[in-house]
């Protein structure tokens, strides 16, 4: 992915001095333009701002802070960007060792994978100074096509991971129901079609919290709980019927069953989310205010 961002930026107008740690990878880089350079150190030499693409926190950490990285290169003033996916606090932990030599850093995760850093159809998720995310976000427009500033530094690869993490487990609980649905006799393209003309499958599982929980608006409900929770219930049976695990679907169960047993039956299905939250010792709202303001801008 780091090979088709750099590439991006190059052919968005661009000066780009490169380095990888294997050089055949920069080939399309330096035929197109771009310097070589034999280090970090040197990348960050000759540069004004840096963007790193790597596996994950061992090889950021050790290219940011190790010998002949980043920092030995960057000079005050200069603006670094992660854009891999890393852990928040060796994010801030290396915000913090920059800061001290006046040396920026802003966290930015991306989301599109191969194809989209490929065609620039990427979203980019920044963490850090918003006045630095202004300033460069041309950059970040030749490299992909949704940059987006979170918040404080960290934020950025904060968000990146609840949206992993988020399709990761929808990924479990897909590969769970669908193998109850396929032993349960339905065919696997059949089943597919079919769900996807459900309202689960017309829109993106992220839509409908502005509905309901960062609002906190669960009255009067859409879908009532003592519903949704009876067809969780139907699903788990078919599933014990014929034999297939469902881990996800009966831990969903028993979350219906105590949010019913605090007397919220009559309220909307999403009431049970209440839950986790109280578990977290956090609350996830919004203002409808500034909610709705917020979707009015993204409708345009």
């Amino acid at each position: 992915m780091g090979g088709s961002m750099a590439y991006n930026c190059l052919q968005g107008g661009n000066e780009m001095i490169v380095h990888d740690i294997r050089r055949e990878a920069a080939t399309p880089h330096l035929e197109a333009g771009a310097v070589w350079a034999d280090s970090p150190r040197e990348v960050a030499e000759g540069s004004e701002v840096v963007f790193t693409s790597l596996p994950g926190p061992v090889e950021v950490e050790a290219v940011a802070l190790g010998e002949e990285g980043l920092l030995e290169g960057l000079s005050p003033g200069k603006v670094y960007f992660d854009l891999s996916t890393n852990s928040p606090t060796v994010i801030r932990k290396i915000h913090e060792v920059y800061e001290a030599q006046g040396i920026h850093m802003l966290d930015a995760p991306v989301s599109g994978g191969p194809r989209g850093a490929r065609s620039g159809n990427l979203a980019i998720w920044v963490g850090g100074d918003q006045e630095l995310f202004d300033r460069y976000k041309p950059v970040l427009d030749s490299i992909g096509d949704k940059a987006y500033y979170v918040g404080p530094i960290g934020c950025g690869s904060v968000a990146k991971l609840v949206h992993n993490c988020t399709g990761y487990i929808i990924q479990t609980a897909l590969a769970e129901t669908f193998t109850m649905g396929v032993k349960a006799g339905v065919d696997p393209l059949a089943l597919w079609q079919a769900v996807r003309r459900g309202a689960q499958g017309r829109r993106g599982p992220f839509e409908g919290m502005a509905e309901h929980l960062l609002p906190g608006n669960f009255d009067p409900p859409d879908f009532a709980l003592t519903l949704a929770r009876k067809d969780v219930d139907l699903a788990v049976g078919v599933g014990r019927e014929f034999n297939v695990p469902m881990r996800l679907a009966n831990l969903t169960l028993a979350e219906m069953t105590e949010a019913i047993n605090r007397g919220w039956g009559h309220r909307d299905s999403r009431v049970a989310m209440l839950l986790q939250e109280e578990r977290a010792g956090v609350e996830v709202r919004v203002d409808e205010d500034t909610l709705r303001q917020a979707l009015e801008e993204e409708r345009g």
